[in-house]
C-alpha cells in the first residue's frame, strides 16, 4: 500500500499496484495543486499504527483526519461508505438506493472504485447483488481477506478465489 498526506490529513491509503493508480494519483495531485514527495508525516505514521491495529483485530473504527479528493458525487459515495459498519456489507444496488438513485448503480460502482483511502473508507464492504465479490482495487483475494478479518460470512461469497 501507499500512504500520503496533505497538510495534516491523510489523502492516500491505497493499493500500490492497481489498474487506476495513475488516474488516482493525477486526480489527487491536480485537486490539491500538489505533487508527491517522500517525507515524514505524523498522520501517515498514525495511519500505519491504526492499520496495524485493524489487521491485528484490535481496531474496528479509524480515527484519522483525512481528505477526500474527487467530485461532489464521488465524495457523497465515499461518505456513504463510511456509514457501513465493521463486519457488514452492502450491495452496489443498496448503496445506490441509500444515495437516492438506484439507477446510478454504475456511477456508484465507479466512484467506489476511485476511492483513494482504501480500508479506512471501506469500499471493500460493497458486494454484488447475489453476495458475490466483485471489483476491488486490491484484488478479490484481498477483498475476501478483509471481509473475513471483519467477520463477514465467507459462505455468502459465491465468487471463486482469484
Amino acid at each position: 500500500m501507499i500512504l500520503g498526506s496533505f497538510g495534516d490529513e491523510l489523502c492516500v491509503c491505497d493499493w500500490r499496484y492497481r489498474k487506476m493508480r495513475a488516474e488516482i494519483d493525477e486526480r489527487i495531485c491536480k485537486g490539491l495543486s500538489a505533487e508527491y514527495r517522500e517525507e515524514h508525516s505524523p498522520v501517515v505514521e498514525q495511519a500505519i499504527l491504526q492499520l496495524n491495529e485493524y489487521f491485528q483485530k484490535s481496531r474496528k473504527v479509524f480515527e484519522l483526519p483525512f481528505l477526500l479528493v474527487g467530485t461532489e458525487f464521488q465524495k457523497q459515495v465515499w461518505d456513504e461508505l463510511q456509514k457501513i459498519p465493521f463486519g457488514q456489507t452492502i450491495t452496489y444496488l443498496g448503496l445506490s438506493r441509500r444515495l437516492g438513485n438506484e439507477r446510478a448503480i454504475r456511477a456508484v460502482a465507479a466512484a467506489n472504485g476511485a476511492n483513494a483511502i482504501s480500508i479506512i473508507v471501506p469500499c471493500h464492504r460493497v458486494i454484488g447483488s447475489k453476495g458475490e465479490l466483485t471489483g476491488y482495487a486490491g484484488g478479490l483475494l484481498a477483498k475476501r481477506k478483509l471481509l473475513e478479518l471483519e467477520g463477514s460470512q465467507p459462505d455468502l461469497f459465491n465468487s471463486p478465489r482469484r
